[in-house]
């Protein structure tokens, strides 16, 4: 009932429509871009529910409140204190390795303000944990959702991240003026 739900609003009704040619393994990152409003996230889980795709998200502790921290949590929220020199990345590589399921998306920019200097910790995770990285972009212009590109980590991170932004940067955001690839 839910995916029929999710899948009528998202497509239906708002007229969006995915298109998805990468294979989707028993543990990956997903790295979406780009992340400009609080939409991404609305956008976000119709899809998740319309594709029975669950994964776990990171976002900062501030939203863990109650009792939407509650919430978030049961849908698979993971509080970052950003305040905080943490070994999160290899935390979550640790616990990618030692599970069978493994699902986790990212926004690299961090922050829905606007941002060339995106995070890397994505990367490092999939890197230490030998699993591949899902490029998904959110282009509200075309009202597509699109992962057509797969990167598997081989530890050269600027050459790595030269083709994930190039990616990425013709994708539109809700807000197009909040998203940067920054100096490719």
């Amino acid at each position: 009932m839910w995916k029929a739900f999710c899948r009528w609003l998202l497509y239906k009704r708002m007229g969006w429509v995915a298109d998805i040619t990468e294979p989707h393994p028993d543990k990956y990152i997903i790295c979406l871009a780009p992340h400009t409003s609080n939409w991404d996230f609305i956008i976000g889980q119709l899809y998740s529910g319309a594709e029975s795709l669950k994964s776990n998200f990171l976002m900062k502790k501030e939203w863990f409140f109650w009792p939407l921290g509650v919430f978030f949590r049961h849908i698979g929220g993971i509080p970052v204190w950003r305040s905080k020199r943490t070994s999160m990345t290899d935390n979550l590589a640790e616990t990618a390795k030692s599970l069978s399921s493994f699902r986790l998306c990212v926004t690299p920019e961090g922050t829905r303000s606007l941002n060339p200097e995106w995070k890397k910790g994505f990367y490092f995770i999939a890197l230490k944990a030998g699993i591949p990285i899902l490029l998904y972009g959110v282009d509200y212009e075309k009202r597509v959702i699109k992962c057509n590109k797969t990167i598997i980590p081989n530890g050269d991170l600027d050459s790595q991240m030269k083709e994930i932004k190039l990616y990425f940067k013709d994708f539109k955001g809700k807000k197009p003026k909040n998203f940067s690839v920054g100096e490719i």
